[in-house]
C-alpha cells in the first residue's frame, strides 16, 4: 500500500513538472535549479488538497507524498487541510494514514515528530489522536502481540507525553501487561514530567512506576521516582526539582 502511495505521489509530482534527480529534485520552470525534499514540500504538498480527488484520495496522496520526501512540512499541510475550509479530513483515512506509517520498520520520525507537536500538545485533538493511534487498540495490541502493533504502540506511548493524564492513564495501565511494553510506559512518563506540555499525576504515575520491571540501573528511573514522590508534576514547573532528584540520587 505504502509503495503504491509513494509511486502515485511521484507521479503526480511528475504532472506539477517536478521530478527527482541524483541528487535532489528539479523543476521543468528551473530544470538548471536543484531543489531539496523540503522545498518540494513547502512548494508542492499543500496543492494536493487542491487537486480534483475525493478527500479520502486526497488524504492517500499526501500521504504518498510524506513516504516519498520524509519531510515535516507534508503533516503541516495535511494538519491545515483538517483545519481549513474544506475541512475536516476524512477520520478514517487520516488515522490509517498515521497508523500504518507508526506500524513501519523503518524510521519514521517524521510521523513521531507530527503526533507530538501537532497533535498531542493541543489539548483541542489530543484525546482523539491518542485514541486513533493507539487508545482505541490497546486491547488488541495487548492480546495480539504482533510485532507491527507493539511497534505502533512503543512509538506513540514514547511521544504522548503532552497528552492528558485522564485520557492516557488506561492505556498506560493496560500496556503494562506486557513486559515488552514496559520500557516504553517508562518512557512515556518520562516525557510526561519533561515535556514542556507534559502532563501527569504524580502520585498516579508513581504507582505506575513502580509497577514496571525494569533494570535497577535503568538511565533516569531513581531520579524519576523522586520528583514523583515529592509531588512534582511537570519539570518547567519545578525546575530545581530534577537537578535536587539528581543530586540525592547520586
Amino acid at each position: 500500500m505504502e509503495m503504491q502511495a509513494v509511486e502515485a505521489a511521484r507521479r503526480w509530482l511528475a504532472d506539477q513538472g517536478v521530478r527527482q534527480v541524483r541528487d535532489g529534485w528539479v523543476s521543468d520552470q528551473k530544470p538548471e535549479v536543484l531543489l531539496t525534499a523540503n522545498q518540494v514540500a513547502h512548494s508542492w504538498a499543500g496543492d494536493v488538497f487542491a487537486e480534483d480527488l475525493g478527500a479520502a484520495e486526497q488524504v492517500l496522496l499526501a500521504f504518498g507524498l510524506l513516504d516519498l520526501l520524509d519531510e515535516y512540512w507534508v503533516t503541516c499541510e495535511i494538519r491545515f487541510a483538517n483545519d481549513g475550509a474544506e475541512g475536516p479530513l476524512p477520520t478514517d483515512a487520516l488515522w490509517e494514514g498515521y497508523r500504518r506509517r507508526l506500524e513501519a520498520d523503518r524510521d519514521v520520525e517524521t510521523v513521531t515528530y507530527s503526533l507530538w507537536v501537532d497533535w498531542f500538545e493541543d489539548h483541542t485533538t489530543s484525546a482523539t489522536a491518542f485514541a486513533e493511534v493507539l487508545g482505541n487498540d490497546i486491547d488488541q495490541v495487548v492480546t495480539d502481540r504482533s510485532d507491527v502493533l507493539l511497534r505502533r504502540a512503543r512509538r506513540v506511548l514514547e511521544c504522548s507525553g503532552p497528552v492528558r493524564w485522564t485520557v492516557k492513564e488506561p492505556t498506560y495501565r493496560t500496556a503494562m501487561q506486557l513486559p515488552a511494553l514496559h520500557a516504553a510506559v517508562f518512557r512515556a512518563i518520562r516525557a510526561s514530567f519533561h515535556d514542556v506540555y507534559g502532563d501527569l499525576e504524580p502520585a498516579a504515575a508513581l504507582a505506575l512506576l513502580d509497577r514496571l520491571d525494569l533494570p535497577t540501573d535503568t538511565q533516569h528511573l531513581a531520579e524519576l521516582r523522586h520528583v514523583l514522590a515529592a509531588g512534582h508534576k511537570n519539570h518547567y514547573h519545578s525546575p530545581r526539582a530534577w537537578d535536587d532528584a539528581v543530586r540525592s540520587c547520586s
